[in-house]
């Protein structure tokens, strides 16, 4: 048996062929939003892309599993699934929210609390099949605590209300950044939530200073309060991460959740491997 798995963000989509628990075929395409895209995009992508790398497999695949931003409703399914009939026909598609691949990812049959910590932030508890409940993330305005946008915008906050350090002031301005270039990137620029998550790239370069990791430890402690704490059982419980930011920085989650009273498990940058080995 042939699966087709596939693990879509906004940026990028992992594409993984299993044959038989054998990876064929490992590929990357864009990302795919259904907010943002159609049908017709995420088929022509796929035909155009894709497909050509397929080609020689296709008539082998059974099944598709595709996981991604944004399938957090039917009708955001249902375009997802409609680009894949375009694409693929009738191949039996499975769509799936992407907080159902990081929990699959990191907990496998088991049950737990899985998060994201990449750009943006979520988290669910996990029963060792289903998302059983999940406290609403809301975004980079209001939540996403604990992710990159949120930690950019706190140091742009800091750097607007004078309290950064004088060498990470000096620093972040010698790097480009003054108040007309953020305020036109936040507040004019398509996707302000990457461009404050960007931010983290410049502090990756202090991940010895004190000052910084106190700011990105707070967001930690910010999610732990708000998102992991309403869970039932929360602290019985392994909590599990993916995402680039976790995984970067875990010592620093580890500290904030020892410090709540929380347990860390399994962290990881991306989920694909997680998703090959469940689906295996």
């Amino acid at each position: 048996m042939s699966i087709l798995i596939a693990d879509s963000g906004s940026t990028k989509t992992d594409w993984v062929l299993l044959d038989n628990n054998n990876i064929i075929i490992q590929f990357q395409t864009i990302g795919f939003n259904p907010y943002f895209q159609s049908s017709e995009d995420i088929y022509n992508e796929i035909k155009t892309v894709l497909i050509p790398v397929l080609h020689d497999q296709l008539h082998h695949i059974n099944q598709i599993s595709y996981y991604g931003a944004g399938c957090s409703t039917p009708e955001k399914v249902q375009v997802v699934k409609q680009g894949l009939y375009l694409a693929f026909g009738n191949i039996l598609s499975e769509v799936n929210h992407d907080l159902l691949a990081a929990a699959r990812a990191l907990c496998g049959k088991e049950k737990g609390i899985a998060c994201i910590l990449g750009t943006g932030s979520n988290s669910c508890l996990y029963d060792g099949k289903s998302v059983v409940e999940n406290i609403p993330s809301v975004g980079y305005l209001f939540g996403d605590h604990g992710s990159g946008a949120t930690i950019g915008r706190s140091f742009i906050q800091h750097y607007f209300d004078g309290k950064l350090p004088i060498h990470l002031r000096t620093a972040f301005e010698n790097a480009g950044y003054h108040r007309e270039i953020i305020l036109e990137n936040v507040y004019k620029k398509p996707m302000p939530s990457k461009y404050l998550a960007s931010i983290v790239k410049f502090l990756s370069d202090y991940s010895n200073d004190s000052y910084v990791n106190d700011l990105i430890k707070t967001c930690f402690l910010d999610f732990f309060d708000a998102q992991i704490s309403k869970y039932t059982n929360a602290k019985t419980l392994p909590v599990n991460s993916v995402g680039s930011i976790g995984f970067y920085y875990k010592h620093l989650l580890e500290e904030a959740a020892k410090e709540k009273g929380y347990t860390v498990g399994n962290v990881i940058k991306s989920p694909i491997d997680g998703l090959i080995k469940y689906h295996s």
